[in-house]
């Protein structure tokens, strides 16, 4: 449990690092074509330093656009103009954290509704401040226990 809460802190502070990035705009041509033109340097020149056909270089430029390149190349095209890679993920929600707070609202909303009907049928209704409550409740002990049904 603790173990998970720590993994779950160090890779939100890891994506938070990328919220910069989140707003990047990546070139409508692709970043292979764009720096490679940047720097003036022709299909035949990278593809030299790649270890590839300038007829190479014109396809992973191409596949990049069309978005079926792979991190392999990618990597490779960055390591023979000494560039670094970075890619990774950042929730629309902001943090890992949110995503599971959201899903445990769900997960207990489902819970507490679903015990709310079996005691409705045996005549036992509670009121909806009672239920907003149980819901709360149970969505921060969901949170805080992540259990494995969580995501189910």
């Amino acid at each position: 449990m603790k173990k998970q809460r720590l993994i779950l802190e160090h890779v939100d502070a890891k994506i938070s690092q990328l919220k910069k990035a989140e707003d990047l705009v990546i070139p409508a041509a692709g970043w292979i074509y764009s720096i490679r033109k940047a720097l003036g340097m022709s299909m035949r020149q990278l593809g030299n330093r790649m270890g590839i056909t300038p007829q190479s270089v014109k396809e992973i430029e191409e596949r990049e656009k069309s978005g079926t390149i792979t991190l392999k190349v990618l990597r490779q095209f960055g390591q023979a103009l000494n560039l670094k890679l970075v890619y990774g993920f950042v929730p629309s929600e902001g943090s890992l954290e949110k995503i599971i707070e959201r899903r445990a609202w769900e997960l207990a909303k489902e819970i507490v509704t679903r015990t709310s009907a079996s005691m409705k049928l045996e005549d036992q209704e509670n009121k909806p401040d009672r239920l907003k409550k149980a819901v709360k409740e149970k969505a921060e002990e969901l949170g805080l226990q992540m259990p494995k049904y969580l995501w189910d």
